[in-house]
């Protein structure tokens, strides 16, 4: 690694910060379905299958409490302008996930 390339973090942290939020199993699917908009607690079951109906249902109020997600007037669940912030993010894992892991 060139020892001249800056640091990743503005300060000691913000990496596990973030890790916090979508370092959990599923979470990162959840927040990728909702940056396509609104979505239901059926539609989450639909996408990931696999996903427990429990563990979903913790998944969708930890990224609640944290602001990430809120409920909408459809009676789903939608990002947060905070939520949004992380689309970049997604998106990054997503080119890399492309980039080192296709299938041959």
């Amino acid at each position: 690694m060139n020892s001249a390339l800056p640091p990743l973090e503005n300060r000691v942290g913000c990496i596990g910060a973030a890790m916090e939020v979508i370092g959990q199993k599923w979470t990162a699917l959840l927040l990728r379905d909702l940056c396509s908009g609104p979505k239901r607690f059926r539609d989450f079951t639909e996408s990931v299958p696999e996903l427990n109906p429990r563990t979903l249902s913790s998944r969708l109020d930890d990224l609640t409490e944290q602001g990430i997600i809120c409920t909408c007037s459809e009676g789903g669940y939608q990002l947060t302008e905070k939520g949004e912030a992380l689309i970049p993010v997604l998106r990054a894992m997503a080119d890399w996930g492309d980039k080192y892991t296709r299938e041959t």
